[in-house]
């Protein structure tokens, strides 16, 4: 327990999505596609655009440099939320602190070109309201089964929506043209460390997670899932794009 205890203590008070403090690698290919890239493409014409979920704003910050077009973000965490309305203010980028999920948001109808939405949940007819005639959504989110390994060791993990299905086929029936891709790819975390502060950092994977009544199946999870390349677990990614009719 004790030298776990100043990796839970380095990531008090922690805000943002800079997660490079966490030393963990990829063993095989990430994702083929680049959400930040594909991101700036699509608000490359101008128009207004609505980021869910944005985090510290590091990520909008970099896509929004040098488009024409109008962004709002979105952040329902206050710690970030707070960290990202100084950030954005600086770019001009007005923060909105709401909910972001599954509540009705505080826009009006037929108000955004653009949603974007990168590992943030969002409700597919919420963003049909938003969007525009010929609007586009692009969501980057984490597949339900990241990480199956650790389910073994923690029984109550969460067990996720299957979005990955849900959101294509929520818009499809509404009759958007719709092209999705997943990818899964092995990944390791240095040291227990690591993952526990990964896991302090989500913790809506494993619900109260505490070092000192979860300590047996963190030191099991460790003899098992250790190798030399440090705790070796299976990360998943998709990404959707969506266009509304016109």
């Amino acid at each position: 327990m004790g030298r776990l205890r100043p990796y839970v203590e380095a990531v008090r008070g922690f805000s943002g999505w800079d997660l490079s403090r966490i030393a963990v690698r990829a063993l095989e290919p990430g994702p083929p596609w680049d959400y930040g890239a594909l991101a700036r493409a699509a608000v490359r014409d101008g128009g207004r655009v609505l980021d869910l979920g944005t985090g510290g704003g590091e990520a909008l910050a970099r896509i929004a440099a040098g488009s024409g077009a109008r962004f709002v973000a979105a952040e329902q965490w206050g710690v970030n939320a707070h960290v990202a309305f100084e950030r954005l203010r600086a770019v001009g980028i007005p923060l909105v602190w709401c909910e972001t999920g599954e509540a009705r948001l505080p826009f009006a109808d037929a108000s955004f070109d653009v949603v974007l939405s990168r590992h943030t949940a969002l409700d597919p007819l919420e963003v049909d309201r938003l969007l525009r005639p010929g609007g586009r959504v692009l969501t980057q989110q984490v597949t339900p089964d990241t990480w199956p390994e650790l389910r073994r060791f923690f029984p109550r993990m969460t067990v996720f929506p299957d979005h990955y299905r849900d959101y294509p086929a929520a818009w499809a029936q509404l009759g958007y043209e719709v092209t999705r891709r997943r990818h899964e790819w092995r990944s390791a975390f240095a040291t227990l460390g690591d993952l526990v502060q990964m896991l302090i950092l989500v913790p809506w994977y494993v619900a109260e997670l505490d070092i000192e009544t979860d300590l047996e199946p963190l030191l099991a999870l460790e003899r098992e899932l250790g190798t030399a390349d440090g705790i070796v677990v299976t990360e998943g990614r998709y990404l959707v794009e969506a266009r509304k009719p016109g």
